[in-house]
């Protein structure tokens, strides 16, 4: 465990103290573009966040590998270099596309050759739990086409969510930490020696995302870019695929009694390849609105609009940071749950405790104008949005000077972002005075 937290925190390290000059990199090589009608943000924001998760990778792989008890995973395994060759091919053309704006259709022909590179390379399904049938195997083309499916959905599913700032980032660092939960307990409990690559990727990918996120919470100073989103994404499917297709389950013995009681047990370990899909879950459920709701207007399915539901959470009243937090409460329920299913699948509790955690989420997102007050005796050490609001003594409002009226002169206007970052790189303010010069102050 040591050795994953070390591994853990370099990635991380090297992630966020790269994000800072990469940032400066995509000011000035024009990395910005500009504010879409849809867009959350209200500057122009530079992208290419993704060269720095891509060598905190490189890094975490790095001091992996030259460790004593992780250095096995790359002597007996070649699903490290699997990993690395993917994901530097799906890195490259995500730079390339926060430059350039490359068309939908190289983006994913570039993902399909991505998970075959990975293929190839051994990092692919071999089997798949079937119920009521039992673990079944799968040939070398149907174990390629499940794989590269599995890839393609993972990495735009990543790509789908990275809508508001610190979204997607967040809820792959949730679903990481179950993986990296289940993956370890299988090496470590099981003494399965082909669950330490996934249990390696997930400390990795969990880096990268921790490193990355205090540049991209609200306001963010910087986006992924498809150059983080795809790389992440892949990550995570590769992850499952690790643990699914090298898992020999007669190594866990689950296969005595009857084949209904084989299943019922196998189901259970094999649950995480249906984690990458919990960050599928919202998307996909957003993506066949947003189709349903374009058509029902007669629009095209592919119009863009502003329906997508980090778009309506905010419509209702919530604030941007507490949509984020809503869309983690969900992912963390979705998979947590599911991680604590596989490991107590006939405890009720679980499901109870699923349903009340559902109930209480529920309650917050219909509650987008609540705002919890502090005790009077606490107001001092709270933020001012959680103090009491009460009526300003008399003195104070003697000694409030009034506001002076605002004239065309005194008019502020925006001041456009260009190619040296005027409101990126220095401060924040996106106004500019325009009195005339030798008016009072």
């Amino acid at each position: 465990m040591r050795d994953y937290l070390l591994t853990l925190c370099v990635t991380a390290a090297v992630t966020y103290l790269l994000t800072g000059p990469v940032r400066k990199f995509a000011i000035a090589t024009g990395a910005m573009p500009e504010i879409r009608a849809r867009d959350v943000h209200r500057e122009p924001t530079p992208r290419l966040g993704g060269i720095a998760m891509f060598f905190g990778l490189c890094a975490g792989l790095l001091v992996a590998a030259h460790l004593q008890n992780l250095g096995s995973v790359f002597e007996l395994s070649n699903e490290p270099r699997a990993l690395l060759s993917g994901a530097a091919l799906i890195w490259l053309i995500g730079v390339l596309d926060d430059k350039f704006e490359l068309d939908a259709l190289i983006k994913l022909g570039a993902q399909m050759i991505s998970a075959g590179v990975m293929v190839a390379q051994g990092l692919t399904i071999l089997w798949l739990p079937i119920p009521g049938v039992g673990v079944v195997s799968l040939t070398p083309g149907q174990g390629t086409l499940l794989t590269v499916a599995l890839v393609v959905l993972t990495i735009n599913a990543v790509n789908f969510v990275d809508g508001l700032d610190g979204l997607a980032a967040g809820m792959v660092c949730i679903a990481a930490t179950a993986f990296f939960l289940y993956a370890y307990r299988l090496w470590y409990g099981y003494t399965i020696e082909a669950a330490a690559p996934a249990t390696l990727f997930t400390a990795i990918l969990m880096g990268m995302c921790l490193g990355f996120l205090p540049h991209n919470m609200h306001p963010a100073r910087i986006f992924m870019g498809d150059s983080g989103s795809m790389l992440i994404g892949l990550i995570l499917a590769a992850s499952a695929i690790s643990i699914t297709g090298q898992v020999d389950p007669d190594v866990l013995k689950l296969f005595e009694g009857s084949t209904r009681e084989a299943t019922h047990a196998a189901l259970p370990v094999f649950i995480p390849l249906v984690l990458p899909l919990t960050i599928i879950a919202i998307p996909m459920a957003d993506l066949v609105l947003a189709i349903v709701r374009r058509t029902w207007k007669g629009q095209s399915p592919f119009a863009a609009d502003r329906g997508h539901l980090h778009h309506r959470l905010l419509e209702i009243g919530h604030s941007h940071s507490r949509a984020v937090l809503i869309m983690y409460f969900w992912s963390a329920l979705i998979a947590f749950g599911t991680l604590a299913y596989s490991v107590h699948s006939t405890s009720m509790w679980i499901v109870l405790g699923v349903v009340a955690l559902s109930a209480i989420g529920l309650v917050l997102l219909l509650m987008p104008r609540f705002t919890p007050r502090a005790p009077r005796w606490a107001e001092s050490v709270v933020p001012p949005r959680y103090r009491r609001r009460g009526p300003a003594s008399a003195a104070e409002a003697d000694a409030e000077p009034s506001p002076e009226p605002v004239t065309d002169e005194d008019e502020r206007v925006p001041v456009p972002a260009g190619i040296n970052g005027a409101t990126a790189i220095g401060n924040r303010a996106r106004f500019t005075d325009r009195r005339k010069a030798g008016t009072p102050s």
